[in-house]
């Protein structure tokens, strides 16, 4: 096999590792001194920055480290290529957290707020920090999440399942004689994907380049996108939906409880995207308070529900790094309106004349054709299986 062979060989598929470490290499790669210190310390900068010190990458010894690193996958999956998220830390943005504890808290987007991750709460002179803003009346709120403090949980009963929250966050407010109080509970959750195939052989590739070509690196990757590209496949479009949407309904109600603030749902938009087969493909329309809602018939645009999705987009920027992400959109939902779109709209399509469900009959026959003859069309070769099957007999 010749080189150009090989070449073409090895750059089959459209799936890329895009984001490594934070920082972009697909489609190009952004290369500074601060992130190749990431790369090569193997640190995490969302967590560094969230937590104030060196985090390295939660990944780095998970699964043999396959996977270490890979924050999202470049995809044309279903529509034109976006970024998918492979890591929910990706989404450790100041910006969008700080949009989310604002919503949830009904605070100005302007007030001096804090989030704090609650392990700071473990350093020195952190805690006193904290009493002196909450005294002074300024909002704070600390936050859980799987790397700062552990996930919270929801227990089982005989009745309900047990759930963890991706992050939680919690208002701090001024108690009886100058103690702090808890005031209430917002629910944010992060929208990764799965896919198929494994990072493992293009997480090598990039790693003994760097190792390899470390002033070199950015030349090596820009030149051979196929190392990026080994063993990583599609995204599961079909199971985002499948463990995502129960999980979404229940958290929704949890959050429209007295003692919540509410829930968040943070996606990608490209999942988003891939998300409207399933809803019907609802229309967005502009609702009164700035946010954005699914158009119902009969809905009402004024009512408050305490639940939202995030749809954000992943900057690609080869300017700055980490690349930003930017809220596209923030839509005002609730679980009542999320099943009539998922449960009536989407089955209505699939049962309409002509739909998919009327096209199920044809091609169930056609299958049966191919082992009776019954139902096959004149003349028609039996399947290549049936006949293989027919000259062992």
């Amino acid at each position: 096999m010749s080189e150009s062979d090989n070449t073409a060989k090895k750059t089959k598929g459209s799936n890329y590792i895009a984001e490594w470490f934070g920082h972009r290499i697909y489609p190009e790669v952004v290369q500074t001194a601060e992130s190749l210190a990431d790369q090569k310390a193997q640190r995490c900068p969302f967590l560094t920055q969230a937590t104030e010190t060196d985090y390295q990458c939660v990944k780095v010894t998970r699964n043999a480290g396959k996977s270490r690193g890979v924050c999202t996958i470049s995809s044309a999956s279903g529509g034109p290529r976006k970024d998918w998220l492979a890591c929910p830390f990706r989404a450790l943005d100041a910006t969008i957290l700080r949009n989310a504890a604002s919503r949830l808290f009904s605070f100005d987007v302007d007030a001096e707020l804090t989030l704090t991750p609650a392990t700071l709460l473990e350093r020195e002179g952190e805690v006193q920090k904290l009493r002196e803003r909450v005294k002074s009346g300024k909002p704070a709120i600390v936050y859980f999440q799987n790397a700062f403090g552990g996930e919270i949980k929801l227990t089982a009963t005989d009745k309900s399942p047990a759930f963890s929250f991706d992050s939680t966050m919690v208002e701090i407010l001024p108690g009886p004689d100058g103690e702090l109080a808890m005031g209430k509970y917002g629910i944010f959750e992060i929208q990764t994907a799965d896919f198929h195939g494994t990072y493992g052989v293009a997480v090598k590739n990039i790693s003994e380049n760097l190792r390899m070509y470390p002033h070199e690196f950015k030349e090596q990757i820009d030149t051979h996108h196929y190392l990026l590209n080994e063993g990583v496949e599609s995204p599961n479009t079909a199971n985002i939906f499948k463990r995502t949407f129960y999980q979404m309904m229940f958290k929704f109600q949890v959050g429209a409880h007295a003692t919540s603030a509410g829930c968040i749902f943070a996606v990608p938009r490209s999942v988003w995207d891939s998300w409207q087969k399933h809803l019907g493909a609802p229309d967005l329309v502009p609702g009164d308070d700035g946010t954005w809602r699914l158009s119902k018939p009969d809905a009402d645009l004024t009512s408050s529900p305490r639940s939202w999705i995030y749809v954000f987009d992943i900057e690609t920027s080869n300017q700055q790094t980490p690349n930003r992400l930017d809220l596209w959109r923030v839509i005002r939902t609730d679980a009542a309106t999320l099943s009539y779109f998922a449960l009536e709209v989407a089955p209505e399509a699939a049962l309409a004349a002509g739909g998919s469900v009327d096209r199920l009959r044809d091609t169930i026959t056609r299958r049966l054709g191919e082992y009776l003859p019954e139902f096959g069309s004149p003349g028609r070769p039996r399947s290549r299986t049936r006949r293989r099957r027919n000259e062992t007999e």
